[in-house]
């Protein structure tokens, strides 16, 4: 009878022991599913980067929108709606770039969440505005100094969720100004080394307006600020006859537009006699993949100014 009873006692030692397991291993998992950071959703790319680098170690980005995503056609999923629901704080652009998106950030002013809108409070001098649309170019990140600016809402809307560590996000923000400034000396250093007469970007859609403005270059784009508008055969003639005339050296696709109208324009440029390069892609509304130099904002920046100015220069 004992040997029976301390074989059971050990079974149950056995079961006793893997439950505790089995509920440490669950535990750590939940841990580890939570850890006590800040849970941020950002719509695109460049916003992601930037909730990273100010928030580090304190916070855990989840980004809508992966590389390559076009943010002016982007609807939202069911899982999309469910991870904002559970942030502490979501962070979008603004200026209609997530035009496809405004029901759902109009339906969380009316919650508790904090929601940071980046380009809340940057000075309408500074704005470019759409004649098309009548209201403001969103592409805001394409002028280094309004990014600057734009990245103390982020830095204010992550204090306001999570104060304790209001010293840390300071102290991160002001190393990434402080590298921003040489980015934007960098930008502008470089793109002093085309011709003036050559100073012209000439891409799909029209989001480099902020970049012409700041660094003096002249931008047209085959459709509009936003990629919901279509280009016709009427515009692809008007572009390809500037081209000619001005004998411009390269034009530029983009990473998440479709290259056809571009490669279009090319095919109307040779009809006229005149060859024209697609001289590389450009990064218009999103970041590069994660491993390539092109991964964080300040990097898809120089990947964009070196493509620009080795096709031009």
């Amino acid at each position: 009878m004992r040997i029976k009873l301390k074989k059971y006692n050990k079974i149950i030692g056995v079961f006793v022991s893997v439950m505790m397991v089995l509920m440490i291993a669950g535990c750590a998992k939940e841990q580890n599913e939570d850890n006590g950071k800040i849970k941020i959703v950002t719509t695109t790319t460049m916003l992601a980067d930037l909730a990273r680098v100010i928030g580090g170690d304190y916070v855990q980005v989840n980004g809508l929108m992966g590389p390559g995503i076009d943010p002016h056609l982007y609807k939202a999923s069911a899982g999309d709606v469910s991870v904002i629901q559970e942030a502490d704080l979501v962070v979008y652009n603004g200026l209609d770039l997530e035009s496809k998106l405004g029901e759902i950030f109009a339906s969380l002013e009316k919650e508790e969440k904090v929601v940071v809108m980046i380009a809340e409070g940057l000075p309408d001098a500074d704005l470019i505005m759409d004649e098309e649309t009548g209201g403001y170019d969103p592409h805001i990140w394409f002028d280094v100094n309004l990014w600057k600016m734009a990245s103390s809402n982020l830095l204010e809307g992550l204090i306001k969720v999570d104060p304790m560590n209001k010293e840390v996000y300071i102290k991160n923000h002001e190393a990434y100004v402080k590298e921003l400034e040489v980015l934007n000396s960098y930008v502008g250093e470089e793109v002093a080394l085309i011709p003036e007469s050559a100073r012209v970007i000439i891409t799909a859609h029209d989001a480099f307006q902020y970049f012409g403005k700041a660094y003096g270059m002249e931008v047209l784009g085959l459709q509009g600020i936003s990629t919901e508008s279509e280009a016709g055969t009427g515009d692809v003639k008007s572009l390809a006859d500037y081209i000619v005339e001005g004998q411009i050296k390269a034009i530029f696709v983009e990473s998440s537009v479709p290259k056809r109208n571009i490669e279009a324009l090319q095919e109307a440029v040779k009809a006229q006699g005149f060859d024209v390069e697609i001289g590389g892609e450009l990064y218009s509304d999103s970041l590069g993949t994660t491993g390539t130099d092109a991964e964080t904002y300040i990097g898809t920046m120089r990947s964009n100014v070196e493509t620009i100015v080795n096709a031009l220069k």
